[in-house]
């Protein structure tokens, strides 16, 4: 079956499931592609940073060392200096008086751990609305061509093997578009939730470390800038 011969003897609804299948599927290869590449460059930039953090011989070295490096662990870092350099600033005001410099990098930390887990997020609603709807769109696509195939035989007269195989064939290509475009966008989903759990579940486990290190060693980071 050509393809082809869809968009050229379709009419608008048929060609126009067609152009939406054809479009989630680009979409989902697009989404697969780049979110692919982001989560292995992610997971290998988070060792890196965290190996070069705990490397480092003062916190003076490590913020230098960690400014070259764009990753969550990182960030983390960063939000966990900040936010202590903050609290020492405002110690004798209200903001030091209102809680304990545990609360506040708890905070700051756990901040900064949804706003770089939310970003892990990106795309995936856009995964699980194809891979949920495609199958559905491209059945509606065969319906359509069925219902007007039976309305020509119906004003023909009489069954003709040699004109209704064709506009079914054509009409059942579009349940095939629409599982294409819906089983890689499943797949993907699935893969890439397993992979944003493993990255959430390291980025946990190393903002507990980071915390504690803050906690203990916050004498020694008052000079950090």
């Amino acid at each position: 079956m050509n393809l082809l011969t869809v968009f050229e003897q379709g009419d608008a609804i048929l060609i126009a499931v067609f152009l939406i299948l054809i479009a989630m599927s680009v979409l989902t290869w697009t989404l697969i592609v780049t979110r692919g590449l982001m989560l292995r460059r992610t997971r290998l930039a988070n060792r890196a940073a965290e190996t070069a953090l705990w490397a480092a011989k003062d916190w003076q070295s490590a913020q230098a060392q960690l400014a070259e490096h764009a990753s969550p662990v990182a960030a983390l870092t960063h939000d966990g200096l900040a936010a202590l350099r903050h609290y020492r600033e405002h110690a004798s005001a209200s903001l030091g008086q209102s809680c304990d410099l545990n609360e506040f990098l708890t905070r700051a930390i756990r901040r900064g751990l949804s706003r770089e887990t939310g970003k892990l997020e990106s795309g995936m609603t856009m995964l699980a609305s194809v891979g949920s709807t495609a199958p559905f769109i491209g059945l509606f696509g065969t319906v359509w061509g069925i219902y007007h195939a039976l309305v020509n035989i119906g004003a023909a007269g009489q069954v003709n093997i040699a004109t209704v195989s064709g506009p079914i064939g054509e009409a059942l290509v579009a349940t095939a578009a629409g599982l294409a475009a819906a089983i890689p966008a499943v797949l993907a989903y699935n893969a890439f939730t397993r992979v944003n759990r493993v990255i959430g579940q390291d980025l946990d486990h190393f903002a507990h470390d980071l915390h504690a290190q803050l906690l203990t060693q916050a004498e020694a980071i008052d000079g950090v800038r």
